[in-house]
């Protein structure tokens, strides 16, 4: 004797859900769209510039320096107080060179999830003009929490590394079939210091990562 089925009220939706039509299949696809933060000039030095001028508008500090011997002096300078640090392994020359020349400063290179570091240092894999955002993809070497747990961070790139938008980011990523997506274990887009203003319209900077945002842009072709 055959049983008949019932069907529950959630089944009995997702039935006549998917018995009708799908909205919008006879909508054609979008060759190309808006950007968010449209970007006039896009030459080299605009690009700068307005990145400059976006990060800074954040509450980030940019240090322009010619070359990467300046860029390890200037890291120098802002963790000469620290015994330990938390550091990509791409950074990890340019910071043991500054280290070098002052041989009575031991700066230890210390684990990643380390709650006592207070400075992170990463490298970056864009910087956007139109927002003063920088693109971090961690991975092997380039621990995500460099970026996210001290409360100050340091990123280090090359002006080369300016484009002009997010969108821009995104379509050199379609152009290689997305490899950082598959490669990386986590992509941030950070604009600045974390901040809130949740409790009482109150701008609170730090409250979910660094309070402080340095960027050491070289301007080596």
């Amino acid at each position: 004797m055959k049983r008949l089925k019932i069907m529950t009220s959630r089944e009995q939706i997702l039935s006549q859900l998917r018995s009708k039509q799908k909205p919008f299949q006879n909508t054609p696809q979008e060759d190309s769209y808006l950007h968010m933060v449209p970007v006039q000039e896009t030459d080299k030095d605009s690009l700068k510039k307005r990145f400059i001028t976006e990060a800074e508008k954040l509450a980030s500090k940019v240090y322009e320096v010619q070359n990467k011997k300046q860029a390890g002096e200037k890291l120098y300078e802002l963790i000469k107080n620290e015994s330990k640090v938390s550091c990509w392994d791409e950074i990890q020359i340019l910071l043991e060179e500054a280290i070098k020349k002052k041989p009575t400063q031991k700066i230890e290179i210390a684990d990643p999830l380390d709650p006592s570091v207070q400075v992170g240092i990463s490298g970056a894999e864009a910087a956007l003009a139109a927002t003063g955002s920088l693109v971090i993809c961690s991975g092997n070497g380039k621990p995500r929490t460099t970026s996210l747990l001290p409360p100050v961070h340091i990123a280090i790139l090359n002006t080369q590394q300016i484009l002009p938008d997010l969108e821009s980011w995104m379509a050199l990523q379609k152009s290689s079939d997305l490899s950082k997506f598959s490669k990386s274990s986590n992509i941030c887009i950070i604009s600045g210091p974390s901040r809130t203003a949740d409790i009482a319209m109150e701008l609170i900077m730090g409250m979910h990562g660094p309070k402080e945002m340095h960027i050491i842009l070289i301007d080596d072709v």
